[in-house]
């Protein structure tokens, strides 16, 4: 895997995560005036901003930035509850990115990165920030809550493809569904087994839930906690949805079914699963206090760790 976390290198030290230019926050290899804002510890901090988490039951901020706007959504019979980020793709300010976790711990080898939680990523990188693509873990044991093997740190590999800013650091064994951004900027959900020169940044789901605007049906009926991304019509309104579950009386889950039909209600032509269960995480950092807040409730009790992260990024210094 190409080295990915190199970005402030020239800031005079091996890794820098975190520098200020002027009155904006320079977050690694993003360029000045970019502010990493919505999400799914290595190197050397060097003025880094709290990484507190907000309260789960304060209000979700509806527009926390230029080409962003978040809500909830809640049902009583079944108890479902999902949260909601839209985001404008035709904003030039906007910016879509994939993100993996810690460095690549063995070099040509099997795995690709290290485990991180998405916050630490998103803090890195500066962007809003959701869980990514579905992932292995070396000598990872599932469960969830105490029960949960995923430790920051363990060495990881996604499944699926992954390219981030143009480097392509893992391919699939076959056609897998990714959402795929463009050199043009444009954004489509497409199969890909080896990224082309022309994807930027590409992270993998699992499953198509909406294709030319129709619910996929799926012979999978369970419930589960869910994170998907959507595309309306024109290709310029990203939806990131990440439903929570497994909690009785107040968020059963979601099956891929109930999941692709909220996509096409939110007006998705395009939609696709990605990584869910413990790992579903939206994460926003507030504007005024510089700190992260998860939005959703994790099944482990806090953010899952994970192999990469799916983000927007929001630059100050763009023109409209």
């Amino acid at each position: 895997m190409p080295s990915l976390l190199k970005g402030a290198a020239s800031a005079g030290c091996a890794l820098v995560l975190f520098s200020r230019s002027d009155s904006f926050l320079v977050l690694g290899s993003c360029r000045p005036g970019r502010a990493f804002l919505l999400a799914v510890g290595l190197g050397i901090l060097t003025h880094a901003p709290a990484l507190g988490l907000a309260k789960a039951d304060e209000p979700i901020p509806a527009h926390p930035f230029p080409g962003i706007t978040c809500h909830v959504e809640s049902r009583s019979h079944p108890p479902m509850r999902w949260f909601v980020a839209e985001v404008d793709l035709a904003n030039p300010k906007v910016r879509v990115r994939v993100a993996p976790g810690g460095a690549d711990p063995d070099g040509p080898g099997q795995w690709q990165t290290t485990l991180m939680a998405p916050t630490k990523i998103a803090a890195r990188e500066g962007f809003l920030v959701v869980n990514g693509d579905f992932f292995r873990a070396r000598g990872l044991k599932d469960g969830e809550g105490t029960n949960s093997g995923y430790r920051a740190g363990l060495w990881g590999a996604v499944v699926g493809p992954a390219v981030t800013d143009g480097q392509v650091w893992s391919v699939g064994t076959n056609a897998t569904p990714c959402l795929a951004v463009h050199n043009d900027r444009s954004v489509t959900i497409e199969l890909l087994q080896r990224p082309t020169p022309d994807d930027w940044e590409v992270v993998a789901g699992n499953t198509i839930l909406v294709k030319d605007g129709r619910p996929i049906p799926h012979r999978v009926k369970t419930r589960h906690p869910r994170t998907a991304v959507g595309l309306d019509a024109t290709g310029r309104r990203l939806l990131i949805v990440v439903a929570d579950g497994r909690k009785p009386k107040i968020a059963v889950g979601m099956s891929f079914d109930e999941l692709a039909a909220e996509l096409v209600r939110l007006g998705c032509r395009q939609g696709l699963n990605l990584d869910g269960g413990g790992s579903s995480v939206m994460a926003v950092r507030d504007p005024a206090s510089g700190q992260y807040r998860i939005l959703n409730q994790p099944t482990d009790g806090h953010e899952r760790p994970v192999a990469n992260a799916l983000g927007i990024t929001v630059d100050r210094g763009a023109t409209p």
